[in-house]
């Protein structure tokens, strides 16, 4: 049996891009899924492909961001298939935008899905992973929980605020010696439709960020940072950089510290249509 045979996963998010892509691989495994996004149409086509695949699949429209919705929707998985393994807080919006223009509204709508939805899904689902005897939470942060840079304050705010949750949480689950393994997934530039479902500050043109990221920056498909994840999973690590952009980064920041910065805004500034 591998790692995943049997087991029941959660993944938040599964109507497309990488929930789609670890629900498919999952799939092929021999998992259990219960599968959840706000697209009900997109969550449709990964269930079928899962189906396809012979898995047993549980589909929900879920908000990540309603937490009272999210509690009892972990209680009507586990109702369901009577426990769950492994959970995967995958679910979240990007937003583009200075902090002198953003208004607060937009800085907290990405806090409540992508650091909050995190905690909403691990919170719920914790004790039941615990119980399971053989758990692992796995959430999804990005290459900008490593590094910031200008014009995603927000999304840097979430993102390292998910890096730092998930790595406490690590920590607690060896203290308290839980069978729960937790890892934080850090991918780098990704072909999902996360860039084109992007909100932006007003006065930027939405298109021309969506079309930057697609064509310059989205370099690796869905169902290579799927492999990925899952590489690391079954191995227990306790992070996850997706990408050889990602690792290069990441290893730029811890050489050179805080510096950095000035290095990251000097091309973003120079590259980048939208800071002009």
């Amino acid at each position: 049996m591998n790692s995943f045979e049997g087991k029941v996963a959660v993944i938040t998010g599964a109507g497309s891009g990488i929930g789609r892509a670890l629900a498919v691989n999952l799939a092929k495994k021999g998992a259990k899924l219960a599968l959840c996004d706000i697209d009900t149409d997109g969550l449709a086509e990964t269930v079928r492909q899962a189906e396809a695949l012979g898995a047993t699949v549980k589909s929900d429209w879920l908000n990540v961001a309603e937490r009272e919705a999210v509690l009892a929707y972990a209680d009507a998985v586990v109702a369901h298939f009577g426990e769950v393994n492994q959970v995967y807080n995958n679910a979240g919006i990007a937003y583009n935008g200075d902090v002198e223009k953003s208004e607060f509204k937009d800085i907290e709508k990405i806090m409540d899905v992508d650091f909050w939805g995190v905690v909403n899904g691990t919170k719920a689902f914790l004790p039941h992973v615990i119980a399971s005897g053989d758990g692992h939470i796995v959430n999804i942060s990005s290459l900008f929980g490593l590094i910031a840079v200008p014009g995603q304050s927000a999304y840097n705010a979430a993102k390292f605020a998910v890096r730092g949750f998930t790595e406490a949480l690590r920590q607690e689950m060896l203290v308290a010696k839980h069978p729960v393994k937790v890892t934080c997934v850090h991918p780098g530039g990704i072909k999902t439709a996360v860039a084109r479902n992007a909100t932006v500050v007003d006065g930027q043109d939405a298109l021309t960020f969506a079309e930057f990221f697609d064509t310059r920056l989205a370099l690796h498909s869905p169902e290579m940072a799927a492999q990925t994840i899952l590489k690391g999973v079954r191995r227990g690590h306790a992070r996850v950089v997706v990408g050889w952009e990602a690792k290069a980064l990441d290893v730029l920041a811890r050489i050179i510290g805080p510096s950095y910065q000035r290095i990251v805004a000097t091309a973003v500034a120079k590259f980048f249509p939208w800071a002009k």
